[in-house]
């Protein structure tokens, strides 16, 4: 059969869009990893598929399947990106959508500008529910992380905030010479985070903006991430050294991130653009 998709991105980080409301079809891990091969395949940083939802109440349900063929929870640039597949797809014509996730559900906002606003939720700061393995609630907590050199190991701290998905925030002096590749994926894989956890690096230049890399888990270093850019300025404004509206620059471009602290939620402002449309015979 015929499958049509939509290949989008949200500053860089690329999706392949499945509409799955008027299209009949389940795609098996393999074929999700087969998809995402960028020299083989398609190429993509998440795979983003539309479906009804099981609660009626919401618009649709949105799922989100890594290059590795793991789902994920949340994906605030994908997010984004869906809101604007929909439309296009003449799936709904609303400028406000609720999306069903694993999670629960966020709410997009198209602005009159064109970009897309993200309700994403307040942040989630209790060590079991993000998950990851804590005595106590804190704000920073303190890694070993095995040196490049020898035998030693390092002390790092970490601030570990859930945005519908776990992330770890390091803040370093420099994001170009941060150490992305090596740290990446020895803290993705933690025994301490059991779901494994996508990695920011974070490199403040003042109170309302702030540089960011982020190592996702089952993807590598993308060129932007929706979430992390929530979670870093979380763990920012928790630490004391943000205030509550800061731009997020990101290799891909820049993000606007909200958040007024406490249980409120944090919102995500930024543009989707679609680069083309094909279909894939499954």
């Amino acid at each position: 059969m015929l499958l049509r998709f939509t290949k989008m991105h949200g500053l860089g980080n690329d999706f392949v869009l499945l509409d799955l409301v008027t299209q009949d079809f389940q795609l098996r891990e393999e074929q999700v990893r087969l998809l995402a091969d960028r020299r083989t395949g398609i190429g993509f940083d998440q795979l983003l598929i539309a479906q009804p939802p099981e609660d009626p109440s919401m618009d649709f349900r949105y799922r989100i399947f890594n290059g590795d063929g793991s789902e994920a929870e949340q994906c605030g640039n994908g997010a984004r990106c869906f809101v604007q597949f929909v439309r296009d797809r003449g799936l709904t014509t609303k400028s406000k959508l609720v999306l069903e996730t694993v999670n629960g559900s966020i709410t997009c906002q198209i602005e009159r500008d064109g970009n897309i606003s993200v309700d994403m939720g307040p942040p989630i700061l209790q060590p079991e529910k993000i998950p990851f393995i804590a005595d106590r609630p804190g704000i920073v907590y303190d890694f070993e992380i095995p040196s490049t050199v020898g035998s030693n190991k390092n002390k790092i701290c970490l601030s570990v905030v859930s945005m519908g998905n776990p992330h770890a925030v390091l803040t370093v002096d420099d994001i170009d010479t941060a150490p992305v590749a090596y740290l990446g994926p020895l803290i993705e894989k933690d025994l301490r985070f059991p779901a494994r956890v996508n990695v920011g690096f974070m490199q403040v230049i003042s109170r309302n903006k702030i540089k960011l890399r982020v190592f996702e888990r089952g993807v590598g270093e993308t060129r932007a991430c929706g979430t992390g850019a929530c979670a870093a300025v979380v763990a920012g404004r928790l630490q004391g050294i943000l205030d509550s509206q800061v731009e997020v620059s990101l290799a891909g471009g820049d993000l606007k991130i909200a958040w007024e602290g406490d249980q409120q939620p944090v919102f995500m402002t930024g543009p989707a653009s679609r680069v083309y449309e094909g279909r894939l015979q499954i």
